[in-house]
């Protein structure tokens, strides 16, 4: 009777000395998470709220000006227009682009030869591989006025385009996609490979088109798949600066210059770091915002 009784605080004080080592074995990567991720958030936080600046008495002299780096920022047309840039950015080249064009890249390798698939997957792949700066170098080469594209027009008597300033959100939209689309084609191939080949074949049987079962089976099966790429692109376009500021800096006229442009001249330009890390905050909230939402959609499918 007395073992019975001892066995639920043995359990109880086996499971105390669990939970120790295992916060034990914890404390490096909490630590390190904690210098690393949260240190910078809250200081971030902290900056938005002041005066910080790189050089002046503002570099020296940190005053706290609570939410007036929010007020003037919402004053400023260009915030606005950057936001509004943002948004279209995103739109285009992430949620439209990379995922469809991912996902129509997965469709087409599924059960094809392992050859072709190399070959695709190789080229799609390239684009993924190479950074940033080389990206966007590639391509102003590619689309200036002397670039590859005007002389192949050229060739064919068509009138040259200045197409990084007659259409630069296009041109960077297009770059983008280039880049990204190989983490949304593998990401999707691999959900594709996960669906049964007995469910379509039945499908098949029964009748379905090839339309019926890509909107009946397919995608239904592969949804949170979906979502879960839907905020990867989102968080990775919203944070793209580098492939924007070298093929255009913004321009012409701040027709590309999107928040993390903004955010860098405003910081790193102008000095003003209290109002850069403002707009840090607003990029952040934007993808929180966003990802939530994908979140509580998938839910509501569920």
């Amino acid at each position: 009777m007395q073992n019975h009784q001892n066995r639920p605080q043995k359990r109880k004080t086996k499971n105390r000395q669990m939970f120790k080592q295992a916060a034990w074995f914890l404390t490096p990567s909490l630590l390190l998470l904690l210098i690393f991720f949260i240190g910078p958030i809250i200081m971030t936080l902290f900056f938005s709220f002041t005066n910080l600046s790189l050089t002046g008495v503002a570099a020296q002299n940190i005053q706290f000006v609570g939410f007036q780096n929010f007020v003037q920022l919402f004053k400023d047309p260009k915030f606005f227009s950057s936001f509004k840039n943002t948004l279209i950015f995103l739109l285009f080249s992430g949620i439209i682009g990379q995922q469809v064009l991912g996902f129509l890249l997965a469709v087409l390798m599924k059960n094809k030869h392992k050859a072709f698939r190399k070959i695709v997957g190789g080229t799609v792949m390239a684009g993924w591989v190479t950074p940033e700066l080389i990206v966007a170098i590639i391509f102003v080469s590619f689309l200036h006025d002397g670039g590859t594209l005007n002389r192949f027009m050229a060739g064919l008597q068509l009138q040259p385009i200045s197409w990084l300033f007659t259409f630069p959100m296009v041109s960077v939209v297009v770059a983008n996609i280039w880049q990204g689309s190989a983490l949304s084609m593998l990401m999707f191939q691999s959900a594709l490979d996960g669906i049964p080949n007995d469910i379509e074949d039945a499908a098949k049987i029964d009748g379905a088109t090839a339309w019926q079962r890509m909107w009946k089976i397919t995608i239904p099966m592969i949804k949170s798949t979906i979502f879960t790429n839907l905020v990867i692109i989102t968080l990775s376009t919203l944070g793209v600066f580098t492939l924007l500021y070298t093929m255009t800096g913004g321009g012409p006229s701040g027709a590309t210059s999107t928040l993390p442009v903004l955010m860098y001249e405003q910081a790193f330009v102008n000095y003003q770091l209290g109002y850069g890390t403002a707009i840090s905050l607003i990029i952040l909230g934007i993808g929180i915002i966003l990802s939530l939402g994908y979140i509580r959609l998938l839910k509501t499918e569920d």
